[in-house]
């Protein structure tokens, strides 16, 4: 129900207070609900406020420290105080003017003190000084500043793009970073794999070499126990000119090629003999060496 009134009686809405004149001066504040007026004591509802909170948007441009203008939108929230309702009244002709002149007084004298950064990191710093400075001088007149919210900081486009160009650089710095060290550690482990491979396949091949050893010992012993009058000198040419044979005749069965030129001989065959003889002495000797 809205504020009615008629030249004897008034009914005052909730959220509401009334001001009472008598003869032209302020006599008292009404309360919400029904009043009556003597007209003829010179009684009248002078006027109405309304103690509901109300919102002011402001919107100030300044200068930072950094020579950057910015535009600031604050958000005042302010309501009348019930028992000072007749300085509310009487005291501020328009006190959304009033309000919006302190709001860019005190903002104009605290912004140019800091940095575009340091404005977006404190401007809850800036709106307590605001508030500060507007509950001081507006409670003379009958106001509460409830809140204020600094709602928005809009810097020039031009220094806008350009710091998004700045954290757009930035972030592709850190990038590349992180991307040198992720192929520094997969070539590292590369590395560490291909060594650790060599080290195995040695080990490999030096077992292969020790077991073939091994089994010609066998078998040279063996020859030379069950057949009277060799040395083992002679069952050594003996195994080498058959492996000898065997490896002409694997690879001529695996070859692709029809023909295949290797020297052949009994020069050769003794050649290639102690070839043999000396990889397997040096093999034994790697193999010697690993144990200790």
């Amino acid at each position: 129900m809205g504020n009615t009134f008629c030249l004897f009686c008034g009914c005052v809405g909730q959220s509401s207070v009334g001001v009472v004149e008598q003869w032209g001066r302020f006599h008292r504040l009404a309360q919400p609900g029904f009043h009556l007026f003597n007209p003829l004591a010179g009684e009248c509802l002078a006027g109405i406020l309304s103690t509901r909170i109300s919102s002011l948007d402001v919107r100030i441009e300044t200068k930072t420290k950094d020579n950057v203008f910015v535009q600031l939108l604050c958000s005042i929230q302010y309501r009348v105080i019930k028992e000072n309702a007749d300085d509310a009244f009487y005291e501020l002709q328009n006190p959304q003017e009033q309000i919006q002149a302190y709001v860019f007084d005190v903002t104009r004298a605290i912004v140019p003190r800091m940095n575009l950064d340091q404005l977006f990191e404190q401007k809850g710093e800036v709106a307590k000084a605001v508030l500060e400075e507007l509950e001081k001088v507006m409670g003379e007149y009958g106001y509460s500043i409830e809140h204020i919210l600094m709602v928005d900081i809009i810097p020039d486009p031009a220094v806008r793009k350009a710091m998004n160009e700045i954290n757009a650089a930035q972030r592709m710095q850190l990038a590349s970073e992180y991307k040198g060290e992720a192929e520094k550690v997969l070539l590292v482990k590369k590395a560490e794999a291909e060594a650790e491979a060599k080290y195995l396949g040695g080990v490999g091949v030096a077992r292969q070499r020790q077991a073939i050893t091994d089994g010609l010992r066998e078998n040279i012993l063996n020859f030379s126990h069950k057949v009277e009058g060799t040395n083992a000198k002679e069952v050594m040419d003996l195994i080498m000119i058959t492996q000898y044979f065997d490896t002409i005749k694997d690879l001529g069965n695996s070859s692709k090629n029809t023909t295949v030129f290797i020297p052949h001989g009994p020069g050769h065959v003794r050649d290639i003999g102690e070839q043999i003889r000396n990889g397997l002495m040096e093999a034994s000797s790697a193999q010697v060496n690993m144990e200790e």
